[in-house]
């Protein structure tokens, strides 16, 4: 908490909403039933992020490919809208309203030491790295790491955005408590960095793009500073484990859909609406019809991304960002083995 009373009141209470409203949730989230809908039909609904207006997970959504792939498994897909940011949304896990989202290591590394019952199913090779970073407002006067000490930084706490400035600071050997690291998730972020309430925002993704494209200078991006945390999807630790054929089958979907996105990408962006703010138009389209083109596959997790998200523990719990040290087994699920139990069980 040393870093939160050094904070103004006012941005002290925004900051500390999304905790408040966790702690509330953590009764009995994690096992929540993870069964039957609201009808009695015994269908199993899994709910996966609203993924937006672009990606492969969003063609899969106005194609009806999921429910499709899922209906033979007696399930179906009910898309939840979230706000942006995999930190900012573990209350639904908590409480059941959300099964599945995309997201980095960070996030659920934050999410296991607040004890919110999700674990990674599956990651991929980076290939955005440009994509996130640290941007600095026009009037800040920063143009380098060095400039940031004494400055105040937005991150979303215990996530992507907290990663990339520990991570940032620990290459360039700038001493932590140098530079006042303000907890915001994506959108009060965006506001305060709007508004000159911080110097700079440790920002990911469109958010990203979005500042740079209006005036922020890039400091960073989290290809400079040799950042492994790397993209995956996560899920509800009981819905994994009572429900592991139809998450795999979730991941062959999104598997095969990355594959079409990567031989056409353009018909990968734009999915929902050709106009409008999620619409995208001239360069900026230009530029993420380009990293469409680059997308990985996503696949079970090996040795060598366990020692990277290992890192990303090991980096939180010696700055103090989780209260205890957890290993990389404690955040990933193994899918393939939950299967081949299910199907050794007797009846099934």
């Amino acid at each position: 908490m040393s870093r939160l009373r050094r904070l103004p009141r006012a941005v002290l209470a925004l900051a500390l909403v999304p905790v408040a409203g966790l702690a509330v949730a953590c009764g009995g989230g994690a096992t929540a039933d993870a069964g039957a809908d609201a009808t009695g039909t015994g269908t199993f609904t899994l709910k996966v992020f609203d993924p937006g207006n672009s990606g492969a997970i969003a063609v899969g959504k106005r194609e009806g490919d999921y429910d499709r792939a899922l209906a033979p498994l007696g399930a179906k897909i009910e898309w939840v809208k979230t706000t942006p940011g995999f930190s900012s949304n573990l209350k639904l896990f908590n409480t059941g309203e959300l099964d599945i989202q995309t997201g980095a290591y960070s996030p659920v590394v934050g999410a296991l030491s607040k004890d919110v019952g999700v674990r990674i199913f599956a990651t991929s090779d980076p290939y955005n790295k440009d994509q996130s970073g640290i941007i600095a407002t026009p009037g800040s006067g920063i143009s380098t790491l060095e400039d940031l000490k004494g400055k105040r930084v937005a991150v979303n706490p215990a996530a992507k955005g907290e990663y990339i400035v520990l991570k940032a600071l620990t290459e360039a050997n700038i001493p932590i408590d140098s530079v006042e690291r303000v907890p915001l998730q994506q959108t009060d972020a965006a506001s305060a960095f709007s508004t000159g309430q911080v110097d700079a925002w440790a920002s990911f993704l469109a958010p990203y793009q979005e500042a740079k494209v209006k005036g922020a200078k890039e400091i960073v991006t989290e290809g400079d500073i040799k950042s492994v945390d790397n993209t995956i999807i996560a899920g509800r630790t009981v819905v994994l484990q009572e429900h592991p054929e139809v998450v795999q089958k979730f991941l062959e979907v999104t598997q095969d859909l990355t594959r079409r996105q990567r031989q056409d990408p353009a018909a990968f962006e734009n999915v929902f609406e050709q106009a409008g703010p999620r619409a995208l138009s001239g360069q900026r389209l230009a530029d993420a019809v380009a990293l469409g083109g680059q997308v990985t596959d996503f696949r079970y997790p090996t040795a060598a991304d366990e020692a990277d998200l290992q890192s990303v523990v090991d980096l939180f719990y010696r700055n103090g960002v989780i209260p205890r040290q957890i290993t990389a087994a404690d955040l990933t699920f193994d899918l393939q083995a939950a299967r081949a139990d299910a199907a050794a069980k007797p009846g099934a």
